[in-house]
């Protein structure tokens, strides 16, 4: 791709999109089209700095894309309503479902390749495993209406794929696990752990973090797959770069770790003694709580992504001492 060339990313004023637009800019591209709703101040705070051609609206990106004769040369499909506590699945079957499908569709009418975010969320409980195969996307029972809405998308996609009439020349949906990293100072109760952490610190000198419910873990010891948002960008940027076989693929670092862990790393980064006091969790939640992820990583390997991902120790660290700990944004 030509550093002229333009690009679209969806969400571009939210976290991983914003640090999406940053890496793009860092590699000269700055011919992007920035798609999301943009009233959000706090959410606005993202994107100061980063070089774009334009923003448009969610809700008329497809009108004026058509209106204006654009010839996209890449989308980035970032954007999406990603709160899980959100049990009204019809705003999640508009954004995350509908508005998806009207992207592809485009993707597919104009010849764009695209990378679109799925999510770890459609693996439910894990009693499937955590392989991105294609053969068991029909059988996955997410625990939630968002983690529904991504395996619907992804469902849909497949079988667009299957007939072969309906595909963009290139896409890869990416099942993002647990995403943590600067730009989510706006997400309030569905940022990272890390980013909670942090503030309970400064705060009140310690953590708190939910007792387990569940037999086999202890407190504390709920493990996820925490991936840094540098790693996701990298490898988003890596398959624009080389589109290989469209296929749904996991992003994770296929290494599950203790929510201690990530505590103990976010005290190390800012040269303190851990301190956690553990809590009942929300009864709201608990039949949904995901007790164990971890991305199985060979497909993505096997495509041909050999860079090295941050250890949770290495993106704590940056994350907590370079932006967390100055207010700075990627």
């Amino acid at each position: 791709m030509n550093k002229e060339d333009i690009i679209v990313v969806t969400g571009a004023a939210g976290f991983i999109g914003s640090c999406m637009v940053s890496y793009l800019n860092h590699q000269g591209y700055e011919n992007l089209i920035l798609v999301d709703e943009f009233e959000e101040e706090e959410k606005m705070l993202n994107l100061r700095g980063k070089k774009f051609t334009c923003r448009v609206e969610r809700e008329v990106f497809f009108e004026w894309y058509d209106k204006e004769k654009i010839n996209a040369h890449f989308i980035f499909h970032l954007g999406a309503r990603t709160d899980t506590t959100e049990f009204d699945y019809a705003i999640h079957q508009h954004l995350n479902v509908e508005y998806s499908q009207k992207i592809w569709n485009l993707c597919c009418s104009k010849n764009i390749p695209l990378v679109y975010a799925s999510s770890a969320a459609t693996y439910g409980d894990g009693a499937l495993g955590y392989n991105d195969d294609h053969t068991v996307v029909d059988q996955l029972q997410p625990l939630n209406p968002y983690g529904v809405s991504k395996n619907e998308f992804d469902k849909w996609a497949l079988r667009q794929a299957q007939d072969g009439k309906n595909c963009p020349p290139f896409w890869a949906g990416l099942k993002f696990f647990n995403v943590y990293g600067p730009n989510e100072y706006h997400k309030a109760r569905m940022a990272s752990v890390i980013f909670h952490s942090f503030n309970q610190i400064k705060q009140n000198g310690q953590v708190k973090l939910f007792r387990s419910h569940k037999e086999g873990f202890k407190d504390g010891e709920q493990l996820r797959d925490f991936i840094y948002v540098k790693d996701v960008i990298a490898v988003c940027y890596w398959l624009m770069q080389h589109q290989p076989a469209s296929a749904l693929y996991n992003l994770g670092t296929g290494k599950a770790r203790s929510f201690k862990d990530l505590v103990a790393a976010t005290f190390s980064g800012l040269d303190l003694e851990t301190k956690i006091e553990y809590i009942d969790m929300p009864e709201d939640i608990r039949d949904k709580y995901q007790y164990f992820t971890e991305a199985n990583m060979n497909k993505l390997q096997a495509a041909g992504y050999t860079n090295k991902f941050y250890s949770l120790e290495e993106g704590v660290e940056d994350y907590v001492r370079n932006y967390l700990s100055k207010q700075a944004f990627y």
